[in-house]
């Protein structure tokens, strides 16, 4: 059995933005860390909802109906089929969790590769 997992450590690992690193797998999930800043892309997940986990900086998640902004130590769960961009005025670090294989951007060929680390 693999030990304890530290999100902080596995960060310190890269500095590339907007490219998850898998840290963990669970009943056909990826658990992921993500260092993000700037605007992402507009785009759905059709086939699972979308989890946001912020563990330092600020995130706001614009939807076509309002922003959701978090903060360190808050989620918010966009739904499947809802349209989103993420945006991150400065460094922020992000737990992501997803159904395995979900390309980031919701399509395949323009999603950045997932890497386990």
């Amino acid at each position: 059995m693999a030990g304890a997992i530290s999100l902080e450590s596995k960060l310190a690992t890269f500095e590339e933005r907007w490219s998850p690193k898998i840290v963990a797998s669970f009943n056909g999930h990826d658990v992921m860390v993500v260092k993000v800043e700037g605007e992402f892309v507009w785009h759905a997940h059709p086939d699972s909802d979308d989890f946001f986990f912020v563990l330092k900086g600020r995130l706001r998640i614009r939807l076509r109906d309002g922003d959701v902004v978090l903060g360190p130590g808050e989620l918010f769960v966009v739904p499947k089929g809802v349209e989103h961009c993420p945006v991150a005025e400065e460094e922020t670090h992000l737990l992501l969790i997803e159904p395995a294989g979900t390309p980031n951007t919701g399509d395949t060929a323009t999603a950045a590769p997932k890497i386990a680390i």
